[in-house]
């Protein structure tokens, strides 16, 4: 039976999918430490044809009804102003990019420091360990400095149920990802890189932008929490934020999935991603597991980071 979902289901599942202290009172890595060496090396292995297949976002730099904050992009120098004034005979172009990459335009990954809940962080770290310079506990650098490398497995709801996209009251069910696990012939398990399609670029183009965080956005219903939790997976991806917009919020827990993936399981979180590329790679080849690599800035101290990930066929 599916569980009435309650602000004390909520804080019983919190406490039930707790990492805190699995690897060590000090780690600041959470659900990256399934990402063996070991594992990445068969990840590797997954590739045959080398077709390379991004899933980011361009960065927008316009603003839309679903980007209110858009990036910054100015020239410093461009072709009618090529010449260096420090060294003759030198001609270039060069700009400046500046980037709040929280929301839902950027693609992005979600630190650990990103959330909090009563005000503790992953591991049990205090919030105030966030200060106006910045996470000194669980920012994205270091602790995905190196990089996140691993196996990619794609769960295609849209397909699942023979649509171009989910609407935005739709939600996705731990049946749902199941279910998409068999009709793909693939299992999610310990240390994968597990993205969700929802069709979210696909209604974007078709419809238009809009507000999500008004008119609502589809998602993880917080019942696939244990389910998360039981597989074991070192970060969730999705094309929306996994949580859903737009429902009636349970008491003190508006978005859940960020909640409980963040802050108890140490599950980094990628927002916003563009699984359509992905999706028909997948599709072509009937193959929905991939070898994945995302390299995040090397932000000391940041909360979360753009992001291109990167699949390979």
């Amino acid at each position: 039976m599916t569980p009435r979902v309650t602000r004390d289901w909520m804080e019983r599942t919190f406490e039930q999918v707790k990492n805190w202290g699995r690897w060590g009172p000090e780690d600041e890595r959470g659900a990256l430490n399934y990402l063996t060496p070991e594992r990445r090396a068969a990840a590797a292995r997954l590739v045959r044809d080398g077709t390379a297949v991004s899933c980011a976002l361009d960065l927008a730099v316009a603003p839309a009804p679903d980007n209110p904050v858009p990036a910054q992009h100015m020239m410093v120098t461009a072709g009618d102003a090529r010449e260096s004034p420090e060294l003759a005979g030198l001609e270039m172009s060069l700009d400046y990019f500046g980037v709040a990459c929280h929301g839902a335009a950027v693609t992005h990954i979600d630190a650990l420091c990103h959330v909090f809940v009563k005000g503790k962080m992953y591991n049990g770290f205090d919030a105030s360990e966030v200060k106006s310079i910045g996470a000194m506990r669980n920012a994205i650098s270091p602790a995905a400095a190196d990089g996140i490398i691993g196996r990619g497995v794609l769960l295609d709801i849209p397909r699942l149920r023979g649509v171009e996209w989910l609407e935005v009251a739709d939600r996705v069910s731990p049946e749902d990802l199941t279910r998409a696990e068999r009709e793909q012939g693939v299992e999610v398990g310990e240390g994968d890189i597990l993205f969700v399609s929802m069709g979210r670029q696909s209604r974007r183009a078709k419809l238009g932008p809009w507000v999500v965080t008004v008119e609502g956005m589809a998602g993880l219903l917080p019942t696939c929490i244990p389910w998360l939790h039981e597989r074991r997976i070192a970060l969730l991806g999705t094309d929306g934020f996994s949580d859903p917009m737009g429902d009636s919020l349970v008491e003190q827990w508006p978005v859940p999935i960020h909640q409980c993936c963040l802050v108890a399981m140490g599950v980094h979180l990628i927002d916003n991603l563009d699984t359509r590329a992905l999706a028909q790679a997948c599709a072509e080849r009937r193959r929905w597991e991939f070898f994945l690599a995302i390299q995040p800035l090397r932000l000391a101290r940041g909360t979360g980071s753009p992001v291109n990930p990167t699949a390979i066929f």
